[in-house]
């Protein structure tokens, strides 16, 4: 397996995994031309984040997103992980623990970064025990939103 960067040919790949993941996790249709314009708006401007991926055999695999968060507690970054989907043939391989572990020498490796969050809806339990198994805390903060 190739942990990468993702190019921009890559997203309409990406844009797959995030209908095939928003339906399995929530059972929430996207709307695909919103998915792959917001996809392609990362690419288009790096502010916005970047996405990873994961190959086998020349196959992406899987994907993630990283965002910025400022924390002037820390006069730092910290990333967060959003969008992770693992196609479900490479579930249990060791495919996430790869992404996690490069993202975290990423900011190991840097000066700008201070951490690596990550939500995750809390009705996902497969989800969080892999969370967990790979030594992320889920008990300090709760997530509060108003998506208008």
């Amino acid at each position: 397996m190739k942990f990468r960067e993702a190019n921009k040919p890559d997203y309409k790949i990406i844009a797959g995994f995030q209908e095939k993941m928003a339906w399995e996790t929530e059972h929430f249709r996207l709307d695909t031309e919103t998915v792959m314009k917001g996809v392609s708006a990362v690419f288009d401007d790096k502010t916005k984040g970047k996405y990873y991926v994961v190959e086998e055999d020349g196959k992406v695999i899987s994907s993630l997103l990283t965002t910025y968060e400022w924390s002037d507690w820390r006069n730092n970054y910290v990333i967060w992980i959003q969008s992770v989907y693992v196609l479900p043939e490479y579930r249990k391989k060791g495919v996430f623990n790869l992404m996690y572990s490069e993202i975290k020498k990423i900011v190991k490796n840097s000066d700008e970064y201070s951490g690596i969050r990550l939500y995750v809806d809390k009705t996902n339990l497969k989800a969080r025990k892999v969370y967990e198994k790979i030594g992320m805390q889920g008990e300090h903060y709760r997530l509060f939103e108003d998506m208008l």
